[in-house]
């Protein structure tokens, strides 16, 4: 009988990066050659003694530590271990961004260990050699950035599984039968995830709320804010509180407040406008100067520090502006009514008043409350006629009214002076480097069900800059006035554009004959002010506007005043709309509180209201985003059978994206979807190239499409390739 022949053993020359692993995932017990063995699931003789070897020499070069005779642990700090966010990819891998690194670490999949995108966590570095990118393991999830997920769930027998239209999101959630709730087969619903437990594929979680059915308008619309976090109405409480709020005016709050009711006043604001945030007044003094007055919403009045009013707005830090609806910050009572700077009515304000000269220099200046009576309510559309005609008969076409009306001759007077000074503030601010962004806004006609009957570009003229400069002048001195004091105050602070997104700008902008001047910072915001100058009208604008304001930072909130790069002020803050924004509440607080007298206030607890405040921004802005995105996907999906002209905006190795040059609705033509030839991705020339032909579809080319698909919940579209425009 012949001898069984033994497998031979696969023999492991290193077990040193798994002994770390295994260490420092249990960072506070100790193990011994054994259970290191029994972890990996070793036993044979060969790959213990291995082990042995390989803890003695990790020990010996201090990466971990015999706490006893034969345990050991790992380092407490270890060069190798980093905290830091985890940012996944669309393919289920992801990169682990962290200071300490110049470029981002990557993580396979099989490494990522039950982490999700943004959460904050501890990983293990390897591949630290010169010429090799690093690479990383989770080792710990630290914190959760979001527990809370919208998708669509599959009932079974005994269980559930929901599953994300979120690129990001890698795993499907399990959902134990005992809490599945009110949900059915199919319904989109809010899941919050409970545990992940070691051994498990997926998360384990509950159905906290049931969203409706897919595709269908407020279900989709209330999924984007769930998706978000962010909330779709007030709790009762909170509406009861704010409703037995007195709004009314008392004649012992005007003796307190410098009293304005006699100085020509009133607001400019979109026509479908509810919140009037701002009034201006316009007076001619006996120097010939001018003086104006920049009047806000006072309210700080009606919000008291420490109800739950005051802690339901800090919460949601902004309204959020979806394409069919505003949530608001504040509950309707105050935002539409009692702090809305309504026609006809006395409403309390906080002010900053200025003294101008023919120049557009402040002469003087004053901040604080006041009382107003707003003249004349102004649409965006009503005041750009004045200004253009210098007429006062607002026709019919024109009018908000329903007729056509007659405009006192003060008011047409005061617009117009207000004009000249606004493009005389504007001319000064583009000659000290402030930057010019005029990026074209989407807009839908929607029908009395939320139905897009057709989109129109809402495009910034005189009349919007009017009160944009005159917004600004009032931020910037406000912030000024407070920051020369050195006391801790709310900025509104924007850093240098990123050099690499500029550089990786200008190598798409060759392509259509431009480029950016990079010998200092202002040159660039020069040259930027210059190509979007060039840009305007033409088919690649939007492409270029996009790109131009994603090389910029990101504005944000801090105490930290390191100035407004875009804007080119040394000081700015938000002061003008505390009916949508908590930091401008904030800033007539803490303003008011240093008009009395007071002493700065604790840098710390200002510091983290603004990093919420700049989170919740940044979550809002996102919801909008992907509300224009759903309503665009909804109008395409009404449009199936109709050829569009569009401009290809992107090129990858799957496809190319097209936005259709008509409506700005952006889609995927998919490379296999190509007939006319077969085409590769040529990365030097960032196009893809017939093999036969020779044909380039690059970016700025013109093309035409057809709707391919129309994905409501995932808001994508996909196109057919019709033809090039030659």
């Amino acid at each position: 009988m012949r001898k069984r022949l033994r497998k031979p053993i696969k023999k492991e020359k290193d077990f040193s990066d798994k002994i770390l692993k295994i260490l420092a995932q249990n960072p506070n017990k100790g193990f011994n050659y054994k259970q290191i063995g029994a972890t990996l699931e070793l036993d044979d003789t060969q790959s213990r003694n291995q082990i042995i070897k390989d803890l003695k020499l990790l020990a010996a070069a201090k990466k971990i530590i015999e706490s006893e005779p034969g345990k050991y642990l790992v380092k407490a700090i270890s060069q190798d271990y980093y905290e830091g966010t985890i940012d996944m990819t669309g393919r289920k891998t992801a990169y682990f961004i962290c200071p300490d690194f110049e470029e981002d670490v990557f993580i396979p999949t099989n490494n990522l260990n039950r982490a999700l995108d943004k959460d904050k966590v501890k990983v293990y570095v390897y591949n630290r050699r010169k010429g090799k990118r690093p690479e990383g393991e989770v080792i710990e999830v630290v914190e959760r950035a979001k527990t809370d997920f919208v998708g669509v769930i599959d009932i079974q027998k005994n269980f559930a599984f929901v599953s994300t239209a979120n690129p990001k999101m890698y795993t499907d959630i399990f959902i134990p039968k005992d809490k599945i709730g009110e949900a059915e087969q199919g319904d989109v619903v809010l899941v919050h995830i409970e545990d992940w437990p070691k051994r498990a594929d997926s998360p384990f979680g509950r159905v906290e709320k049931v969203l409706g059915k897919p595709g269908e308008h407020d279900t989709e619309i209330h999924a984007i804010l769930a998706e978000y976090g962010l909330p779709s109405e007030f709790p009762i409480e909170v509406e009861t509180f704010a409703q037995k709020i007195d709004t009314t005016i008392q004649e012992s709050e005007i003796a307190k407040r410098r009293d304005m009711r006699d100085t020509l006043t009133f607001t400019i604001d979109p026509k479908d406008a509810k919140d009037f945030d701002d009034a201006l007044s316009f007076k001619k003094l006996e120097n010939g100067n001018f003086e104006i007055g920049v009047h806000i919403a006072d309210v700080s009045y009606y919000l008291e520090e420490g109800t739950i009013l005051d802690d339901e707005a800090y919460q949601r830090a902004t309204s959020v502006y979806l394409v069919d609806r505003v949530v608001p910050m504040l509950p309707e009572v105050l935002s539409n009514f009692a702090c809305s700077l309504r026609p006809q009515e006395e409403k309390y304000t906080f002010s900053a008043i200025f003294e101008l000269d023919a120049k557009a220099k402040v002469v003087n200046q004053w901040f604080g409350r006041t009382v107003i009576f707003s003249d004349q309510r102004f649409a965006y559309e009503e005041a750009q006629y004045i200004i253009e005609t210098k007429d006062n008969t607002i026709p019919i076409a024109t009018s908000i009214t329903g007729s056509s009306y007659v405009v006192a001759d003060e008011i047409v007077e005061a617009t117009l002076k207000m004009d000249e000074l606004a493009k005389i503030l504007r001319r000064n601010r583009m000659n000290e480097g402030a930057i010019s962004f005029d990026k074209v806004e989407v807009k839908f006609n929607l029908d009395q069900e939320g139905e897009p009957e057709g989109v129109y570009f809402k495009i910034a003229k005189d009349a919007n800059h009017l009160i944009e400069e005159f917004m600004l002048l009032a931020n910037r001195k406000v912030a000024e006035y407070i920051g020369k004091q050195k006391k801790t105050f709310i900025y509104r602070i924007h850093d240098e554009p990123n050099e690499d997104k500029l550089i990786a700008m200008q190598n798409v902008i060759a392509k259509f004959g431009y480029k950016i001047d990079f010998r200092n910072k202002g040159d660039i915001s020069k040259s930027l002010n210059a190509l979007m100058e060039e840009v305007s009208g033409k088919k690649e604008q939007n492409l270029i506007d996009t790109l131009a304001i994603r090389s910029m930072s990101k504005a944000k909130y801090s105490t930290d005043n390191i100035g407004h790069y875009g804007l080119a002020f040394d000081y700015y803050s938000h002061f003008t709309s505390p009916i949508r924004r908590y930091p401008d509440v904030m800033v007539h607080r803490l303003l008011q509180f240093y008009l009395d007298g007071g002493k700065s206030v604790d840098e710390e607890t200002y510091e983290t209201k603004c990093l919420h405040s700049s989170t919740m921004e940044g979550l809002a802005t996102n919801a909008e985003r992907d509300s224009i995105k759903y309503m665009q996907v909804k109008y395409m999906q009404n449009h199936q059978d109709q050829e569009f002209l569009g401009v290809i905006s992107g090129v990858t190795e799957w496809g190319i994206y097209v936005e259709i040059i008509e409506n700005k609705c952006e889609g995927m033509v998919r490379i296999r979807d190509i007939k006319e030839d077969y085409y590769t991705f040529d990365e030097k020339q960032y196009a893809l190239v017939g093999a036969t032909s020779h044909n380039l579809l690059q970016l700025g080319d013109e093309i035409y499409v057809k709707v391919k698909n129309a994905d409501l919940v995932k808001k994508q579209l996909d196109f057919h390739f019709i033809r090039s425009n030659n």
